[in-house]
């Protein structure tokens, strides 16, 4: 995990406002809009690297309601399109979302076919260096 951090932070393109990162406070925040506790990675995910810009993925924040990345809207919209409630969005990618279950693993939903695919990540930190780091 620290070594994913750490490339993260050193790939961070600069950008004129830079996003914040959140509070657990804001976390508490975040999952009383949701209904729903957000796995324990992704907690650490949004308070260690949701305000790193890399690359052509856009992550979920939770600092900045008017973002299109922010994580209430993300996740009303995907389980709007029919993603199972039970799990939290991390990324859309056109009309796919990576998304995060309970115990922390990655799964790749597809709103086409509203199934979840054969792909899958043993966890965020996973997904970050497999997918996100390789965009």
């Amino acid at each position: 995990m620290e070594d994913v951090i750490e490339q993260l932070r050193e790939l961070n393109e600069p950008v004129p406002v830079p996003l914040e990162l959140p509070d657990e406070d804001l976390l508490v925040e975040i999952e009383e809009q949701l209904l729903i506790n957000l796995p324990f990675e992704l907690r650490e995910f949004l308070l260690k690297v949701s305000d790193v810009i890399y690359g052509s993925l856009e992550p979920v924040t939770v600092s900045d309601p008017q973002s299109h990345t922010y994580l209430p809207e993300v996740a009303a919209v995907a389980w709007d399109q029919g993603m199972p409630r039970d799990l939290v969005p991390l990324c859309q990618v056109g009309d796919d979302y990576y998304a995060v279950d309970i115990e922390g693993q990655v799964l790749l939903w597809s709103s086409d076919s509203g199934e979840l695919s054969d792909e899958s990540w043993d966890s965020v930190w996973h997904w970050a260096k497999d997918v996100w780091l390789a965009s």
